[in-house]
């Protein structure tokens, strides 16, 4: 079997390089290139272009693997696609819409992955979350995250209230809200996504973390999932690598591919 070729957008990240790393290391794998506008990072042993453009004319490769900004992820996405790129993409800010009309754009046979989150624990934490909705009438979100952040909620948040919603309707409870927030304390019961609140925790002493608690009458339920070193996210980035290939359209999580 070929190797596959692969183009990691935002190589000069801390995400990117734990991807770069990651893909070098795995057998079946070859780095094409790095994609990053501010060049290579210091003492790069492989060729990095400012634009997936110049890099899909300059190296070719068969998966380009986003974690960029919310700004720049679009861009890179669409132009991938259009060459008949498949994309693996770990970079938050893209709706689902959006993303449904990125990969609307696309060839027959090219496939946009996308996943909130791509450690295999928080993928089960989320599918624990969405199995217990239904038999607790109140549920939050505290997620915490690194102070560099550059969204919240985070993508596995907004998912996993997504994923409760779909799992409690039509039932809404009526668990209370903003109305009870006393005045110059705005935010405290966090912000509603899809009638689930949700709190966005930021500090430099969190890699990513994420609870889920439900409540009903004389009782609660936790989950929580924690990741504290990025190398946890490499095993669901490799597998969204290896499994781009035989899929095609838009792929929303990585349980898609968890079997």
């Amino acid at each position: 079997m070929d190797e596959i070729r692969v183009a990691v957008a935002g190589c000069g990240g801390r995400m990117g390089a734990a991807v770069v790393a990651a893909v070098q290391a795995a057998p079946d794998m070859e780095l094409a290139c790095g994609i990053d506008p501010v060049g290579a990072p210091e003492g790069a042993p492989f060729p990095v272009h400012g634009s997936v453009a110049e890099a899909a004319s300059a190296e070719g490769f068969d998966v380009l693997v986003d974690f960029t900004q919310p700004t720049a992820v679009a861009r890179n996405v669409e132009e991938a696609l259009a060459r008949g790129i498949d994309c693996v993409v770990g970079t938050t800010g893209l709706t689902e819409r959006r993303l449904e009309e990125l990969a609307a754009g696309a060839p027959a046979g090219t496939c946009l992955f996308y996943a909130p989150n791509f450690t295999t624990g928080a993928v089960l934490m989320m599918q624990f979350a969405q199995a217990a909705a239904p038999y607790f009438p109140e549920a939050e979100v505290i997620e915490f995250h690194h102070c560099r952040k550059k969204d919240a909620p985070s993508g596995t948040a907004l998912r996993t209230a997504q994923l409760i919603a779909e799992a409690r309707a039509p039932f809404v409870p009526s668990a209370p809200g903003a109305e009870t927030e006393v005045e110059g304390a705005r935010g405290a019961r966090g912000a509603l996504v899809e009638d689930v609140p949700v709190h966005s925790v930021r500090s430099s002493g969190f890699v990513a973390s994420q609870e889920v608690v439900f409540g009903s009458m004389g009782q609660t339920l936790s989950i929580r999932h924690d990741s504290w070193d990025r190398e946890s996210y490499m095993p669901g980035v490799l597998l969204g690598i290896r499994s781009v290939g035989e899929r095609e359209g838009l792929v929303v999580g990585l349980e898609n591919f968890m079997v």
